[in-house]
């Protein structure tokens, strides 16, 4: 059974995000399993730090746009999420010309806060960061 209440492709998701950080980032949805997310992003010299291993601001970018991403897909129609917490631990190096490869899972999808679970594996599969992403559940008011 699935936890999404509101259905949409990687197609969709990655039209909305050309603009935004995801689209400068090169992030991508992946696959939506019914209780899970995957997406992944190249490390390039977009992502990394000087020391030529991915910034740890940026591993946390990849975390809450699956995060946010799963959160917004799991609200009923009419409400949307918006991020109250984030945290990561970095537990290893992703050199440049490597890839970040996540998934995201709920720990909890109450009524008004949403928590989720973000792994983040290098190429080799090695987990290099695990973040979790808390989320507020708000009515969303219309555009004028």
């Amino acid at each position: 059974m699935s936890i999404w209440r509101q259905h949409t492709t990687p197609e969709e998701i990655h039209s909305r995000a050309a603009g935004s950080v995801n689209g400068l980032l090169d992030i991508r949805i992946t696959e939506i399993g019914p209780d899970f997310l995957r997406g992944e992003m190249p490390v390039d010299e977009r992502h990394v730090q000087p020391f030529g291993i991915i910034h740890g601001g940026v591993s946390v970018v990849l975390a809450e746009t699956l995060g946010s991403v799963a959160s917004m897909m799991a609200c009923d129609p009419g409400f949307m999420a918006v991020g109250l917490e984030i945290n990561a631990n970095h537990l290893r190096p992703l050199p440049k010309g490597g890839r970040a490869f996540g998934l995201c899972t709920p720990v909890r999808i109450g009524r008004s806060v949403h928590v989720w679970n973000i792994e983040l594996r290098r190429d080799d599969g090695e987990l290099f960061c695990v973040s979790r992403l808390t989320t507020s559940i708000i009515e969303r008011k219309p555009t004028k």
